[in-house]
């Protein structure tokens, strides 16, 4: 098949709607298009070619598999790692969009999301009797509901009138201002008007997008999408509302889990919703909302020879019941099917009961929850059906409930590991500053007794056995690291503000040798670059005064010193 904008072709025939990262690093027009979109690909399946297409994922991942029976067009996503030596540069415009962004929102260094909508339909001019085409979209940007609805303008349109069509929406795309944190954008695309808020981390949890923008007369009427990112999770969670608290359970504890569905679509969108649970807590483990025998890493997470790795694994094809039996959590879901009002739900069951062939849907695992279920959500979720109250209330009514239990599990954390901060009155100009404390286990576990999640969750349960368990996971490595981190960087801030406002430093200065007076100028200098980086949160006027100070400093010292400090 051609290839689009001046990339060859491929022999998985995988085309290139835009030029590659290395290409677009000497071709200036693309750079507003890589701060959305990696590439396009269109995939085409090829009966001669066969197996050829096996070293590459991404033509792999961009077609159900022959289980699935999708006729029609059907979407979906997966997510893919990058190769070691072909990771993507991190870029400053990477850093500052990630400092505004939630972290569960970040753009990824390491793995590509692709967007899929695909197309199987009867066609008697092709050899194999059906026309099959995928269009994907490869982004580092977790929008899935932003890229579905771009799909959905751009894909029947190009599979109507190909090439001239998507190296438009590229040149469209190419024209879009960067994703920023915090702003309503207006992005056009194929005579369309998408609106969007890009989510930012000082955004209120139960976030609702603005009114559409005043300030232009816009038309067509934009088109304005509730959230980038945040899927139905009513309707992904149908057949499993009964398991939603265990399953937040197993997606806290960085459990490994094999989604089995009947489709991508089906696996892709429960996966996501699973991972998603744990906002605004970041999920640190590995995902793949849909992921094949062909895929480079099958051998890597279906091996007996080690512990199953921390991934929640998205699959269609019943294989994969005999080659991950041993993993300690199986959820098998059918096609939704009705029971009365309430969607026919999954059971309960023990691994023993998992057969390698015709297996029911079904929660295989041994796993037993800490907390008590939440039987009074049940009640409102199904009188909400009863009433037949729209999807997006009971999605809202689910999304509260999650939030709600994670941030009080999050909340003890939070206010134990502050108060392992040093007091601001121990952070004086001309001493380093103080360590933060270690966190100790077993002193907050005594700190729950009087502030733990009760203060804010009617939920009953081993709460104490919950966290003695997150306390192994990669969530609270990942938590801590991130934590530590940011009060790291507010204790160097502290420290930088506790010098700019000493009003002594000559005084400081006139008995200190110049090794000293030198080591202090290095020290200002590498907290000021932090703080322009973005790395240190401190006002403008201190970055202002500590430049002051460190020519001040420079002045004092013999002039070879100077030339050093100050090279010409």
């Amino acid at each position: 098949m051609d290839a689009l904008s001046g990339a060859g072709p491929r022999r998985a025939r995988c085309s290139l709607g835009a030029a590659s990262p290395g290409a677009r690093a000497a071709a200036a027009p693309w750079a507003r298009f890589s701060a959305w979109l990696e590439c396009v690909c269109v995939v085409t399946f090829d009966l001669e070619l066969g197996q050829a297409l096996e070293k590459s994922s991404i033509c792999y991942l961009s077609f159900p598999d022959s289980h699935s029976g999708c006729l029609g067009d059907t979407q979906f996503s997966f997510r893919i790692r990058q190769c070691s030596g072909q990771r993507s540069p991190w870029h400053a415009e990477d850093r500052h969009y990630n400092s505004g962004a939630p972290m569960s929102l970040q753009r990824e260094p390491a793995h590509y999301f692709g967007y899929v909508y695909f197309r199987q339909v009867k066609d008697s001019s092709v050899k194999r009797g059906y026309f099959q085409k995928s269009l994907v979209l490869v982004s580092r940007l977790p929008f899935v509901r932003l890229f579905q609805a771009l799909l959905s303008l751009i894909a029947p349109e190009y599979f109507s009138k190909p090439a001239p069509c998507l190296e438009a929406v590229c040149s469209e795309i190419d024209e879009w201002p960067a994703p920023v944190p915090g702003q309503t954008l207006n992005l056009p695309v194929m005579g369309v008007v998408l609106q969007v808020h890009i989510p930012s981390r000082v955004d209120k949890p139960e976030y609702s997008p603005p009114k559409p923008c005043s300030h232009e007369n816009l038309l067509p009427a934009p088109v304005i999408l509730s959230s980038v990112h945040e899927l139905d999770l009513f309707r992904c969670f149908q057949p499993v509302l009964t398991h939603v608290q265990t399953l937040w359970e197993l997606m806290l504890l960085g459990e490994p889990l094999v989604v089995l569905a009947p489709s991508p679509a089906v696996s892709s969108e429960l996966v996501l919703a699973l991972i998603s649970c744990l906002q605004p807590l970041k999920f640190c483990c590995d995902y793949r909302p849909y992921f094949t025998i062909h895929d480079s890493e099958f051998k890597e997470f279906t091996t007996r020879t080690q512990a199953p790795p921390n991934v929640v694994l998205g699959v269609t094809n019943p294989f994969f019941i005999k080659t991950l039996q041993h993993w300690p959590h199986i959820l098998r879901v059918g096609e939704p099917k009705m029971a009365g009002d309430l969607p026919k739900q999954v059971k309960l069951k023990k691994p023993s009961r998992l057969k390698t062939l015709d297996t029911k849907p079904g929660l295989y695992t041994a796993y037993s929850a800490h907390l008590h279920r939440d039987k009074a959500l049940l009640k409102r979720l199904l009188k909400g059906l009863q009433k037949k109250k729209p999807w997006d209330t009971q999605t809202a009514l689910l999304r509260r409930h999650l939030l709600e239990l994670t941030q009080s599990f999050i909340i003890p954390l939070e206010h134990y590991m502050a108060s392992l901060m040093p007091l601001q009155k121990n952070i004086t100009a001309w001493k380093t500053p103080p360590q933060i404390r270690p966190f100790r286990q077993d002193d907050f576990l005594r700190s729950l007794e009087h502030a733990g999640p009760q203060l804010t969750c009617i939920l009953k349960g081993d709460w104490l056995g919950l966290y003695r368990r997150f306390f192994k996971s990669p969530h609270f490595d990942g938590w801590y690291r991130q934590r530590h981190k940011e009060m790291a960087q507010k204790l160097e801030a502290l420290h930088l503000e506790a010098i700019c406002e000493a009003q002594n430093i000559e005084t400081w200065m006139k008995d200190k040798s110049e090794v000293e007076v030198v080591d202090l100028v290095l020290k200002l200098r590498e907290k000021l670059v932090q703080a322009q980086g973005h790395q240190l949160p401190v006002k403008e006027a201190t970055l202002q005064r500590a430049q002051l100070y460190i020519e001040t400093v420079i002045g004092s010292l013999p002039k070879d010193l100077q030339a050093v400090l100050c090279p010409p």
